[in-house]
């Protein structure tokens, strides 16, 4: 049985941080990897949809050139083939960059399925079994939602996982699920030209954002045609013959029943985490109700079992499932494992962003979260069409800031509109040093961009605003 520091489960972006960061300290580390090193986020979620809604951009500017600024361009047709090659190409190069970073931490990989056969023991499906000194990591993911009695077949029913890999553009679209995943997709494929239906349970696009983002984001998707429910529940769904698409039935929020067609349904409902074949009773663990591997220690990522730590969509909310707080949580578990001191991860100033046309991005509370905690909050919202460029862009959108009355510290900033997932990193730092408003709006932004119109938000809450709204 071989003997290492620390062994992760899972290679995807919280487990091959941890691994990285683990080898950076001088610890020697295992990596057990079933598939491919980088995980959903690299070869089926967040790049792939990334590069595929770059090329959505671009035919979006194409139409916006005609439109509105008198360039007589035309989008002939989008080269599917050409298309997927450019994309897969970005994720190969991301993979190989992956995997010699691991081989130059010197990281040992080891393909195959793992199980706990301990609380500090490990046995990959080859037979090959080790041991960890220091400890051992968790970082498993998740997977799609899906449908009972309607399973996914990659064509005429698909989950986020496989959408973009199905054959062709469709001519229609079914999106269920009103989530970042959901509103990303159904944008993707209205910018190249499907009619696309959204549709979600909850009473609004986004529910987990500031209403504010939901109700802006929701006049932004319907001005560019796609159709959205939401209050709505799909109360069945049946495939239809020699190809024909799908056919599903919806209750709308005023009760009424509506018959939907498309060529495709895209199930974005949720994903749960995946812990089949860890045996976590091997090593004294066990899923709560909702399938997650709780930490006892927030502050470690530490399981009830002492040495046993988790990473990423394991992890119960106030985690939240994204890729970038994956890499915050495996950075703190090696640095755990090394002995070196570091800080909990600050859900909080996390920041969320859907990107979408328009684009959402918040960090921090919203502003019935911040009611709900008791705070006495003053809010603030700039329209971006309040400075040039975003006339310029002429895309709408908005800046909240939701902070303590009285010049108390910003709790919360919720932006709309085009390329905000670019602008959210400084208030990400705002919310993370409770900063106040007097404090942000000494600094001076760059004439023209979008950026001003946060300045001109916290120039406002400060006492000192120029375009007072």
């Amino acid at each position: 049985m071989n003997t290492v520091d620390v062994i992760v489960i899972g290679g995807g972006t919280g487990g091959y941080s941890t691994a990285l960061r683990a080898a950076a300290l001088g610890l020697t580390v295992v990596l057990a990897e079933r598939d491919k090193v980088g995980g959903t986020c690299l070869h089926r979620g967040c790049i792939p949809s990334k590069a595929m809604l770059h090329a959505a951009e671009l035919v979006d500017g194409i139409a916006e050139a005609r439109e509105r600024w008198g360039v007589r361009a035309r989008v002939e047709s989008v080269d599917w083939a050409a298309l997927t090659a450019t994309r897969d190409g970005i994720v190969s190069r991301n993979h190989r960059g992956v995997e010699g970073h691991l081989e130059h931490a010197g990281v040992r990989v080891v393909r195959g399925g793992a199980r706990l056969t301990g609380p500090r023991s490990v046995r990959v499906e080859d037979g090959r079994e080790f041991t960890a000194a220091r400890g051992i990591v968790l970082a498993t993911g998740s997977r799609p939602r899906t449908l009972p009695g309607l399973e996914p077949d990659g064509h005429t029913v698909v989950t986020s996982d496989d959408a973009l890999f199905a054959p062709g553009l469709p001519g229609s679209v079914l999106v269920l699920g009103g989530g970042a995943i959901g509103v990303e997709y159904a944008s993707f494929h209205r910018s190249m030209g499907a009619e696309v239906t959204l549709v979600e349970a909850a009473d609004r696009l986004v529910p987990l954002e500031d209403a504010d983002v939901s109700r802006h984001l929701t006049r932004g998707l319907k001005r560019r045609g796609i159709d959205v429910a939401t209050g709505a529940r799909l109360e069945g769904a049946e495939r239809l013959p020699d190809g024909g698409g799908v056919r599903a039935t919806v209750r709308t929020a005023r009760g009424e029943v509506r018959e939907i067609t498309a060529e495709r349904l895209l199930v974005a409902v949720g994903r749960v985490p995946v812990t089949d074949g860890l045996d976590l009773a091997a090593a004294g663990l066990a899923p709560d109700e909702r399938g997650f591997v709780a930490p006892a220690d927030w502050s470690r990522l530490e399981t009830a079992v002492p040495g046993i730590h988790v990473v990423g969509d394991l992890l119960p909310p106030p985690s939240l499932g994204l890729a970038h707080a994956s890499f915050a949580e495996g950075l703190l578990v090696a640095e755990t494992l090394a002995g070196v001191a570091s800080a909990p991860v600050d859900y909080a100033a996390v920041p969320r962003v859907t990107y979408s046309s328009p684009q959402t991005a918040a960090v921090g509370l919203t502003e019935a979260q911040a009611r709900d905690a008791s705070y006495d909050v003053v809010v603030n919202t700039m329209p971006l069409t309040a400075v040039a460029k975003g006339m310029v862009h002429g895309q709408g959108g908005s800046v909240k800031v939701v902070a303590e009355r009285g010049g108390g510290r910003v709790l919360g900033v919720h932006l709309v509109g085009p390329h905000v997932s670019e602008m959210i990193a400084e208030s990400q730092l705002i919310v993370g040093w409770d900063a106040e408003p007097s404090d942000v709006a000494r600094h001076i932004h760059a004439h023209p961009t979008l950026s001003e119109a946060v300045g001109e938000a916290f120039l406002t809450l400060a006492g000192r605003g120029l375009h007072q709204q």
